[in-house]
């Protein structure tokens, strides 16, 4: 049975799906590794989801506050034996949901462009490319993305 849950960054079953996240990414950033890591720190971290499938956590995404108007998606990841199935778009809409409820007008995100199947996803469900924000301004590897949220 799927079930979603929306919890914190101190979620146990979050911290577990985070390392395998963080083990996926540092084969992808390779040198780049240390300053994405910098960045991905969960201590911020208030709005967590999880997508359970009979009671195995096999997807998380957060969120947190990047401005007054945007919620940024963060943690996005799922099980690499649950992939394409939907789940990451279930998590999604979700955080997107939340965000909006949190009073956010839009979300934004980081990917890496060599993410291929990441950038394809968001693009699919309604995200555009914006110029690097913050401290991703000038780091070839990334590409960022927005999208408003529906109220």
């Amino acid at each position: 049975m799927a079930e979603l849950i929306r919890t914190n960054g101190t979620d146990k079953d979050f911290h577990s799906l985070v390392e395998h996240l963080d083990r996926y990414l540092s084969g992808i950033n390779g040198e780049q590794d240390a300053f994405f890591s910098s960045h991905n720190k969960l201590h911020d971290i208030h709005h967590v989801v999880l997508f359970y499938d009979d009671d195995k956590p096999v997807a998380c995404g957060a969120f947190k506050k990047y401005d007054e108007e945007s919620a940024e998606i963060k943690r996005m990841f799922v099980l690499p034996e649950y992939r394409g199935k939907g789940i990451a778009s279930i998590v999604l809409a979700e955080l997107e949901n939340w965000a909006a409820e949190e009073g956010f007008q839009f979300t934004v995100l980081e990917t890496a462009k060599t993410m291929d199947p990441a950038v394809s996803l968001y693009k699919k469900l309604g995200y555009t490319i914006i110029p690097n924000y913050g401290q991703y301004i000038g780091v070839d590897l990334s590409v960022c993305m927005r999208k408003p949220v529906k109220h």
